[in-house]
């Protein structure tokens, strides 16, 4: 590949061809499908770091009231309200940047397939002369997005990357952060165009994955529970135990000037002995 022998990301490409050339020769699916199911198998690989990722979100979500009251209490201070929220991350074993660990391993998978894809009719096609390009006989996977019926698959990719950035921004706290990553695949539109059709599949694979993975791991994984807040006339347990028992010891004991009153015997006098 041309551009990909000075390229960091030249292995990850190799290792991509081979993929693709192992599915569709030994599997025995055509070169579309086989991004599909390359697609699949990096996203099987990142189903660990996909629920940390929900997991972090979860959290954010449930603490997003004490770390709002902690930006309030510094506002004046910037400097000291990173520190603070740092400190506050740390005390809550929070990763705010664990949401944005899907979309980093990823990026250099889609420039890889994007060198792979570009340089294909060339280098790899002709390796297997009997083999098509085609996808349900709509799309060449090598060609322009919007070349033939590639308009279609961009309105399916924008429509599904609505829905999985939705799912996302709902975790979100921030109106500004869901505006804009619900404006952002609107504002790729002009650059997708010149992608080919076989990389705009990957990431509609990607966005119908990530659909169905936020779907189902919303109702299957349970929701982090935020420790009860302590206070600090709450004694702690091991001395509540000895405190209640001697209230007990203490309540039982009668104390002075309390109990039945002691009679008096009288003297055969009329008075008191």
């Amino acid at each position: 590949m041309t551009l990909g022998v000075a390229s960091p990301l030249r292995p990850l490409e190799n290792v991509l061809t081979e993929v693709l050339t192992w599915l569709h020769d030994s599997v025995g699916l055509t070169w579309a499908w086989s991004i599909v199911a390359l697609t699949v198998i990096v996203r099987m690989l990142l189903v660990p770091v996909a629920i940390r990722q929900i997991h972090s979100m979860q959290s954010l979500q449930l603490h997003a009231p004490e770390m709002k009251a902690i930006q309030q209490r510094y506002k004046a201070d910037r400097q000291k309200q990173s520190e603070e929220l740092m400190k506050f991350y740390k005390e809550n074993k929070i990763n705010p940047y664990a949401s944005c660990l899907p979309i980093l391993f990823q990026i250099p998978i889609f420039i890889s397939l994007f060198y792979v894809l570009r340089d294909f009719e060339k280098e790899i096609f002709p390796k297997f002369p009997s083999s098509t390009l085609d996808w349900l006989g709509l799309v060449d996977i090598t060609q322009p997005t919007r070349e033939s019926w590639g308009p279609v698959l961009i309105a399916v990719y924008v429509a599904s990357q609505l829905t999985s950035t939705w799912l996302m921004s709902t975790s979100m706290q921030s109106r500004a952060q869901r505006i804009m990553i619900l404006v952002l695949p609107i504002a790729f539109l002009p650059f997708i165009l010149g992608f080919p059709a076989g990389l705009m599949i990957y990431w509609l694979t990607t966005n119908l994955w990530t659909t169905g993975q936020g779907i189902v791991t919303r109702r299957l994984m349970p929701r982090p529970v935020v420790p009860p807040k302590k206070s600090s006339r709450t004694p702690p347990k091991a001395e509540a135990a000895p405190a209640q028992a001697a209230a007990g010891a203490t309540a039982s004991r009668p104390t002075a000037g309390t109990g039945a009153p002691r009679r008096v015997k009288k003297k055969r006098g009329g008075r008191p002995r």
